[in-house]
């Protein structure tokens, strides 16, 4: 069995954890750099220091990099195995869900709101996962999941689904 481990700096070490309860052979742990946050470091540091900047600094991209070994190495260190690893660059979401297509399993954390239950505890990127994932899906809480007291009401009578 191959277990896909999608690590973000924000949740990583839940779905490091749930994936040590995953029973299977291979860990792969995932890393995206997106281009965007590339750019934007890089549009940054052109905006205090001149446009002349080229437009991708060979710096940020070494920063990147340096950052996702650190987060592998880390990861790694957590999860108590060797696993193989897997830094991509692109849109999260689309190279999520490709890297997705060759696992059995794929371990990844809520990423939005985290105060309530709900579709908001999943931001963008991971609901385009959750979506169009093509294997199985064990999707946890980055922490203790919020109180059952955070569910909305039921819809009344004259709620969105009901026929007036």
């Amino acid at each position: 069995m191959k277990v896909l481990v999608w690590i973000a700096e924000r949740t990583w070490e839940s779905c490091v954890d749930a994936a040590r309860f995953v029973p299977g052979g291979q860990v792969v742990l995932l890393h995206v750099i997106d281009p965007d946050s590339m750019e934007a470091v890089s549009g940054a540091r052109a905006g205090l220091l001149g446009r002349a900047m080229p437009a991708i600094d060979a710096s940020v991209e070494e920063v990147l990099t340096a950052g996702q070994i650190r987060l592998f190495d880390a990861a790694e260190d957590r999860l108590g195995r060797p696993a193989t690893r897997l830094g991509q660059r692109g849109r999260v979401e689309r190279v999520v869900v490709a890297a997705a297509a060759t696992a059995d399993v794929l371990v990844m954390a809520r990423d939005g709101d985290h105060t309530r239950l709900g579709p908001r505890s999943l931001g963008h990127a991971s609901r385009f996962v959750l979506d169009h994932a093509p294997c199985q899906v064990l999707l946890v809480w980055p922490e203790q999941p919020p109180d059952l007291g955070t569910l909305p009401p039921p819809p009344g009578p004259h709620g969105p689904h009901s026929k007036v």
